[in-house]
């Protein structure tokens, strides 16, 4: 008998789950038919712009560092971040919340990291430049995002943490959607061709050769859904699963 790769609930870590639970419980993960960048339709949607109490940003934070740490534990060859940074606007929060957790977990190990973030505009007056936080130039970065879907801002960011002279040691973002990259048609036409493909974070792991990580997947989201969540949701979130799943 075939064995299933996909998690189960009680598989998940702890952190995951209050972390999905709290996604859940405050409609910042919300469930109906969404149009994506992409032009893609989705049966879901994560709104990281939505962590915006004392509680939720608590919950955001906390799995994102445990995420950190789980992640540099399983990749000893990559060397501690000097700085934390998160691309704006939703990253700024992340990154100085998130840096804030790990230090309260790991003192000795986090009090001499940093957090960056870049302006959408560059000061022209005072201090100047295009970041906000510790300077990128020699040093090794860490980047947390919230959802990545097309891959466009990770790029973006890639070359920015370049530009300033900065080392990217790793991409780590809330949710991993593990799909596949849209088509050339499905923009303007909302025509998917059926063809497989890497998503973007995979494309930008052997493109850039740039270790990735998440908080939780949307295998995750469903295996919590099978345990009290709504059955139509369920379907239709496995549907769009086996209908868009990347091959990386």
């Amino acid at each position: 008998m075939a064995t299933s790769t996909q998690p189960s609930a009680s598989a998940i870590p702890a952190y995951k789950t209050v972390f999905l639970q709290s996604c859940l419980s405050a409609n910042i993960l919300t469930f109906g038919t969404y149009t994506l960048k992409s032009g893609r339709k989705s049966p879901y949607f994560f709104n990281a712009g939505s962590f915006h109490t004392a509680p939720l940003l608590s919950a955001i934070s906390t799995a994102y560092a445990h995420t950190i740490i789980s992640f540099l534990t399983s990749h000893p060859s990559i060397p501690k971040p000097d700085v934390i940074f998160g691309p704006a606007y939703k990253g700024v929060p992340l990154a100085c919340s998130t840096l804030l957790e790990l230090h309260r977990l790991d003192p000795q190990n986090w009090s001499s990291v940093s957090y960056s973030f870049n302006r959408k505009e560059v000061k022209d007056h005072g201090e100047g430049g295009g970041l906000v936080g510790a300077s990128l130039k020699g040093k090794n970065v860490l980047v947390i995002d919230d959802v990545i879907t097309a891959g466009t801002a990770m790029r973006e960011t890639i070359n920015l943490v370049a530009k300033e002279g900065g080392q990217i040691i790793g991409f780590v973002v809330a949710l991993d959607r593990v799909e596949k990259m849209p088509g050339p048609r499905e923009k303007e036409e909302g025509i998917d061709d059926g063809e497989p493909r890497m998503s973007a974070m995979g494309q930008i792991k052997g493109e850039f050769g740039l270790p990735t990580a998440s908080i939780v997947t949307l295998d995750d989201l469903i295996a919590l859904l099978r345990v009290k969540g709504d059955e139509g949701d369920i379907q239709r979130l496995e549907e769009y699963r086996r209908r868009y799943r990347a091959t990386d």
